[in-house]
């Protein structure tokens, strides 16, 4: 059986960190951070507050894809998070020899704002937030997996996510 990867996508503060974690763990499986995959260019140009271009996140996909695939080839099933904005993003992602999947996490802009303000320490300023909505495409019918709104807690919304999902393969349970 093919192993499994499920993406947390969504612009910055939307939880990906933290609902990606709270899965690992209670699904046993390895993560990894998107954040971690990026060259120091694309850092840079994010501090200082100027909006990656498709060209500038291919190689950072390619890296997240690769990890993927690493781990896929052994059997092992994963968690990783990474915007996955465009559908262009995700059928990069989706090139892992792995079932890739997705749980987009979806708010608004004045919520995701409101966490992006009282955030410290992370490299993506607040401005940029407005350029990763106006990149954002939603998850399309014909993509594996699920969209769930951020309203409720993290513990919440990994129990959406586990009651929605067959946690063996995260496959919309249906």
């Amino acid at each position: 059986m093919t192993a499994t990867c499920l993406v947390v996508m969504g612009v910055s503060g939307a939880g990906k960190s933290t609902v990606a974690q709270l899965l690992a763990q209670q699904l046993d499986r390895p993560s990894a951070e998107a954040d971690e995959f990026h060259p120091e260019a694309n850092i840079a140009k994010m501090t200082a507050g100027v909006p990656l271009t498709d060209e500038d996140r291919m190689p950072w996909l390619w890296r997240i894809r690769d990890w993927i695939t690493r781990h896929a080839t052994s059997g092992t099933n994963t968690i990783v998070t990474c915007s996955s904005l465009k559908r262009t993003y995700r059928d990069v992602l989706r090139q892992a020899r792995a079932n890739v999947r997705f749980l987009h996490l979806s708010g608004s802009a004045e919520t995701i704002e409101g966490r992006l303000t009282s955030r410290s320490g992370h490299f993506m300023p607040s401005s940029l937030l407005r350029s990763q909505f106006d990149d954002l495409e939603p998850l399309h019918p014909d993509e594996a997996g699920l969209t769930v709104d951020i309203v409720d807690t993290p513990q919440d919304i990994v129990r959406q996510t586990l009651a929605a999902l067959d946690p063996g393969t995260c496959h919309a349970a249906r």
